[in-house]
């Protein structure tokens, strides 16, 4: 137990990062196939942190080590719709030789809490752990009921963290409406006079896909027509190498809207190079939000380097954007050509919601109190998180953990990356909106 869990008058800015720190260390890799080492640890971590400060939290068990915490918080006015706070603890594994500190080691170096998981996303289940534990402990309860949702398996799908709540446990999630989770609530700084929050109120969906081509096997030394690599890989190759066409979906034209007026520039969907360059770390999270997307990641064949395989595998990420999933779908058809077979490994919806109404009053008042420069925009996210399974019980979400950034800091480039880190001070930042949004919410 940390020396932090039960001094007296620590606040949440003080024990966050010392949170987010143990959070990290506590290895959670998810590996897909349920022998990654720490979800059970991490979830009993959370339930005494959350046990400390007068809760009651449960750790729901999906599978032999794939555990979830969840928690229910009264408020002041019980009778109004209830608030979700989710977060995973489950992380992409790291390999600690590629890395300048052991990835699950927590170090603090050069203002950043390093780590894997460090902004995906134990920052934000540090900031929502200090800030309910500090509301709890001052006895300042929300104006309405909030749920916490600490979840397993995010990572892999959510099949056996959030979907498995959703679909066995729906009664923990009763009366509430409104979410809020990762990979959103971040800074772009524009210039000294304008700070960019972007807030995700969209999200790609996802085709997770395994390609099969069966071909003839035969001897390496002799002529075959009939090679299922060779099939593959040009129809690899040929999704690879496509350029999808630019599809502007409400939630970008938001933010492009928001983004013309605070470079002072007329933006073109269509040749977006120059603007993309001028985004820095969050290009290539935005510049993915322009158009569905295939990109080959795996590839297996053969046995023997003179035998021919009779059949050879490939995987592929496919992402679509809301509205699109048919004109995706046919467009990989027809890259991929008659030889091929298709079939999902996982596959999800994409979100999309308006970004209004009193939650995005409350994010905008929460920011600018703390950052009076602060301008919450739109934006859509070019992956998925567990809202969208939260979407299958008429759960608003939107990504939201805030996070003051240094400029030069590739945000973008931390999730599943190697050097993830979050600024310390950006972690006190967060707490402190967090404490204003949940006032306001």
């Amino acid at each position: 137990m940390s020396d932090t869990g039960t001094a007296e008058g620590v606040t949440g800015e003080d024990e966050v990062v010392d949170l987010c720190r143990e959070l990290i260390r506590i290895d959670t890799s998810n590996y897909g196939d349920h022998s990654g080492p720490g979800e059970r640890a991490a979830a009993e971590y959370v339930a005494g942190k959350l046990t400390e400060v007068g809760l009651e939290p449960r750790i729901i068990e999906s599978h032999r080590g794939r555990a979830s915490t969840v928690a229910r918080i009264e408020g002041e006015d019980p009778s109004r719709p209830a608030l979700l706070i989710h977060g995973h603890l489950d992380v992409v594994p790291a390999n600690a030789a590629d890395w300048t500190h052991h990835p699950f080691s927590g170090e603090i170096a050069d203002g950043c809490v390093w780590g894997r998981g460090a902004v995906d996303m134990k920052d934000m289940d540090a900031m929502t752990l200090a800030v309910v534990r500090d509301r709890l402990r001052s006895g300042r309860k929300p104006p309405r009921d909030i749920v916490l949702a600490f979840l397993a398996d995010e990572e892999a799908g959510g099949t056996w963290g959030a979907r498995y709540l959703v679909d066995k446990h729906p009664e923990l999630f009763e009366g509430v409406t409104e979410g809020i989770g990762e990979v959103g609530g971040f800074s772009f700084t524009v210039n000294e006079q304008l700070r960019l929050y972007l807030v995700e109120t969209a999200q790609k969906g996802m085709h997770w896909m395994r390609l099969t081509v069966d071909g003839t096997a035969g001897h390496g030394s002799m002529t075959n027509h009939d090679n299922a690599i060779t099939e593959l890989c040009e129809a690899v190759g040929r999704v690879g190498r496509h350029t999808w066409p630019v599809r502007v979906t409400k939630t970008v034209r938001s933010f492009l809207d928001e983004l013309s007026d605070a470079l002072g520039v007329e933006l073109d969907p269509e040749n977006m190079d120059e603007t993309l360059a001028r985004l820095g770390g969050i290009a290539k999270m935005i510049g993915a939000t322009l158009r569905n997307s295939a990109a080959p990641t795996m590839l297996g064949a053969g046995y023997k380097v003179n035998v021919i395989p009779g059949q050879a595998t490939a995987h592929i990420d496919g992402r679509f954007l809301p509205g699109h999933e048919e004109e995706f779908l046919a467009d990989v058809d027809r890259l991929l050509g008659p030889r091929v077979r298709r079939e999902d490994v996982h596959a999800d919806r994409a979100l999309e919601t308006d970004f209004d109404g009193s939650l995005v009053d409350a994010m905008q008042s929460a920011l600018s109190a703390e950052d009076p420069i602060a301008r919450a925009v739109p934006y859509m996210l070019s992956g998925g998180t567990d809202a969208k399974s939260f979407d299958d019980l008429g759960i608003r979400c939107f990504g939201f953990a805030p996070l003051k950034l240094p400029p030069e800091l590739d945000f973008a480039g931390m999730f599943h990356g190697v050097d993830e880190r979050v600024p310390v001070d950006g972690l006190r930042f967060g707490v402190r909106v967090l404490d204003r949004f949940l006032d306001a919410s």
